[in-house]
C-alpha cells in the first residue's frame, strides 16, 4: 500500500475539515504529513517551494461565475495573497500565498457568495467542465450545464466519492465545437442524437478513460452508449463508483481509469456499468459535433438570444491581477448581466452584452490587456 492509500485508510480526506480551526491556531508546522495531504481534499494545498504559504482551488462548475464572486475573489487575494489569481484549465480559480490561519475566514467569504473549495485536489472528481458558452451559443445541440450542476450536487461533500484511486476528470457538454478536450477526460459526455421509438432524441455519447500526464497520454474510449440528459448524472455516478471499487491503487502513476479500461476492455466495462444501472443502455447515437472544429470562444460572437452577444477575452497563461478581476466584475455588470464565465483555455467570457453596448465595451482600457482579438501565439498560451 503506497503512502497516499495509507493516509486515506487512516482517515477520510473530508474529515480534515474539522481540524482546520486547530491548524489555524497552531500554525502550519504543527500539521502532520498525512493532514497536509488531506487538506487537498478540501482544496488547500501546502507548497513545499514556499513553506508556510498555501494555494487554494475554488470549484466553479461549468466555469459559470458572477461579478459578485469575482469581486470577492479579488478582495481575498488583495488581503491575503499577492494581488493575483490563476484561471485553470478546469474552469476554476486558484488563490496563492495565503497562510493556514487565513483559511477559515477565506472559506467564510467564499461561502457567502456561493463558492466552495471541496474536493478540488487529490483523489476526487475535479471540477466538472462544460462548454463555457452553454446556453448562449447557437452552435450547441442543447444546454448541458444543468447536467453539470446535477452531477456536481451528487458527489460534492459525499464520502462515497472521496476515496477514488486517483483524480477523476469529467466533461459534460452539448457544444458542437469540442471546446472541452473531451478526448483527454476520464468521462466525456458529448452531444449526440438517436432515434428511439421513431423519435429523434437529444443526449450524449459516452467515452471513458482519457488522460494526460503521468503514465502517458490516452484518448478516451467510446463505450458505444447513448444517455439522455435526465439519466446522464446517474450514469456518471455509476462509472465513478466502478472506478472506486475496481480501479488499480498500488502505483500512483498507473491508477487512473485508463488503466482499468485497458485491463478489462470496453465490453466488460459496459457490462459492469449496465449491471449497476439495472438495465441495458442504448448504443451510441449520431455524433453531433462538427468534425475537426474546436473553438476557444475568444472574440465577439452572437448569442442565441436575440440582440445579445458574448465577448471572449484572452488571459495570457491564466494569470489575472486583482485589479483586473475587479474591472472584469465592473464591466460584466455595466455591459452584461453580471455573469462571467471561465474557459478551459484559462480565459474568460463576458456574456449578455447588447448590440448597442459592444462598441463601448471594445474600447474599454482593460481590453487592451485582455484582448478579444489576440495574436495566434497569445491565444494559444496556457500554463
Amino acid at each position: 500500500m503506497n503512502k497516499i492509500e495509507q493516509f486515506k485508510a487512516e482517515k477520510d480526506g473530508l474529515d480534515v475539515l474539522g481540524e482546520v480551526p486547530r491548524f489555524a491556531e497552531e500554525g502550519w508546522e504543527a500539521i502532520s504529513e498525512g493532514d497536509r495531504e488531506r487538506l487537498k481534499w478540501v482544496g488547500v494545498f501546502f507548497r513545499r517551494q514556499t513553506p508556510g504559504h498555501f494555494m487554494m482551488r475554488i470549484r466553479i462548475p461549468n466555469g459559470i461565475s458572477s461579478a459578485t464572486q469575482f469581486r470577492t475573489i479579488a478582495e481575498i487575494s488583495q488581503e491575503f495573497g499577492k494581488g493575483f489569481a490563476d484561471i485553470t484549465t478546469r474552469q476554476q480559480i486558484q488563490l496563492r500565498w495565503f497562510r493556514i490561519e487565513h483559511v477559515p475566514e477565506i472559506w467564510e467569504r467564499l461561502r457567502a457568495v456561493g463558492l466552495i473549495t471541496l474536493q478540488t485536489g487529490m483523489d476526487n472528481i475535479r471540477n466538472v467542465v462544460g462548454c463555457p458558452v452553454a446556453g448562449l451559443t447557437p452552435n450547441e445541440l442543447f444546454d448541458a450545464s444543468p447536467v453539470v450542476r446535477q452531477f456536481t450536487e451528487i458527489f460534492v461533500g459525499n464520502k462515497a466519492y472521496t476515496n477514488l484511486p486517483r483524480k477523476f476528470n469529467v466533461t459534460i457538454t452539448g457544444c458542437k465545437e469540442n471546446c472541452t478536450h473531451a478526448e483527454s477526460q476520464d468521462i466525456a459526455l458529448t452531444p449526440a442524437t438517436k432515434e428511439i421509438a421513431r423519435e429523434e432524441v437529444q443526449g450524449f455519447n459516452v467515452a471513458v478513460g482519457g488522460k494526460m500526464g503521468s503514465g502517458g497520454y490516452r484518448i478516451a474510449s467510446p463505450l458505444d452508449l447513448f444517455v439522455t440528459p435526465d439519466e446522464a448524472a446517474e450514469v456518471c455516478s455509476h462509472i465513478t463508483l466502478i472506478f472506486r471499487d475496481h480501479g488499480p491503487r498500488e502505483a500512483r502513476n498507473k491508477a487512473r481509469l485508463a488503466f482499468l479500461i485497458d485491463d478489462w476492455g470496453v465490453e466488460k466495462f459496459r457490462e459492469v456499468l449496465e449491471a449497476r444501472v439495472g438495465h441495458s443502455l442504448p448504443s451510441a447515437g449520431r455524433d453531433a459535433r462538427e468534425a475537426k472544429k474546436r473553438s476557444d470562444h475568444i472574440g465577439i460572437f452572437r448569442q442565441k438570444q436575440e440582440g445579445l452577444n458574448y465577448v471572449g477575452l484572452i488571459v495570457p497563461v491564466g494569470r489575472i491581477t486583482t485589479d483586473q478581476l475587479l474591472e472584469v466584475a465592473r464591466l460584466a455588470e455595466i455591459y452584461g448581466s453580471g455573469e462571467v464565465r471561465l474557459t478551459t483555455g484559462q480565459n474568460l467570457i463576458i456574456p449578455y452584452v447588447p448590440d448597442g453596448k459592444i462598441a463601448d465595451l471594445a474600447v474599454e482600457p482593460l481590453l487592451q490587456d485582455l484582448r478579444y482579438d489576440p495574436s495566434e501565439i497569445m491565444r494559444g498560451l496556457v500554463s
